[in-house]
């Protein structure tokens, strides 16, 4: 590997649930993390301190305190504020191309030619994402899963013009957050998004014509392939709105099989997002949340 030792200092532009998660995970190796938050910093860095309370009470935290850790994580409100001496940048703001090129460039004017970026798309393309930057070869995607703390991998997504030496890097932070990486190229959707949104839009589809309910359809998957979650609730936590995104932009890429089913478009347009507002294939409001709805 290029470099062995974990990033002393690492930005994570967005404080929303993903972008908590990535900070909290990098906080607990020990590298010093700046949030970059345009709106609520407070909630931001709470989110933060709420991950680490519950990793205690799991007991994975093995040598400090969820307060030590804390003390590590920081706020700013913009990325033109990320230190300079910043070794990874990872970008974690919303699936939307524009407002991703515009902060990972202005984070790359505020940090030297050496540190890495990253984006946790995903699925858009890196290469069109890294096209404005100075140095696109110190570019790619760290496409890390929800909820970031307890999930096992993180997809690593190359472009034409990201460096070898770079890849090395991130495949080493990886494995020294304790996870496992796959590398991929950049490719609409890369590996996950594309098999996993594709299985998803068919379980609504099933659920759309009757087949079954949504318990009985994620049934089907864990048991019958011994998958963990199934791929209704499985859209739940992801956020029906951010499924329906992904789909989009594979439907424009990929071709109609990815074409986004109405009833899908439907619960977006009701509001019904999954976890995060309560209601979406399941009822997260009951006393046993995830109930079916």
């Amino acid at each position: 590997m290029t470099d062995t030792h974990p990033p002393a200092q690492v930005a994570v532009i967005g404080g929303g649930r993903m972008g908590a998660g990535i900070a909290q995970v990098f906080a607990t190796l020990g590298s010093e993390v700046v949030i970059a938050e345009a709106g609520d910093q407070v909630a931001a860095r709470d989110r933060v301190a709420a991950g680490l309370r519950r990793a205690d009470e799991r007991g994975k935290l093995a040598h400090s305190t969820p307060d030590e850790i804390l003390e590590r994580v920081s706020t700013v409100a913009s990325p033109s504020a990320i230190r300079s001496s910043t070794d990874l940048v990872i970008e974690a703001v919303p699936e939307i191309a524009d407002l991703k090129a515009q902060v990972l460039t202005a984070a790359e004017k505020a940090i030297s030619p050496a540190a890495v970026i990253a984006t946790n798309t995903s699925s858009l393309s890196i290469a069109d994402l890294g096209k404005n930057l100075t140095h696109p070869g110190r570019f790619l995607g760290m496409h890390f899963f929800n909820p970031v703390p307890a999930s096992s991998l993180v997809e690593i997504v190359t472009a034409p013009a990201t460096a070898d030496a770079v890849v090395d890097k991130a495949v080493a932070w990886v494995e020294q957050l304790g996870k496992l990486e796959i590398v991929v190229s950049d490719s609409p959707g890369f590996a996950t998004s594309r098999l996993g949104v594709f299985l998803g839009l068919e379980a609504i589809r099933m659920l759309e014509e009757g087949v079954a309910d949504a318990a009985a359809i994620d049934r089907a998957m864990e048991l019958g392939y011994r998958h963990p979650m199934g791929p209704l609730r499985s859209t739940d936590l992801v956020g029906l709105d951010v499924r329906l995104a992904i789909a989009e932009h594979l439907a424009v890429t990929l071709g109609p099989r990815f074409e986004p089913p109405k009833l899908l478009r439907e619960k977006v347009e009701r509001g019904e997002l999954g976890r995060k507002t309560g209601q979406g294939f399941y009822n997260w409001t009951t006393p046993t949340q995830g109930a079916l709805s």
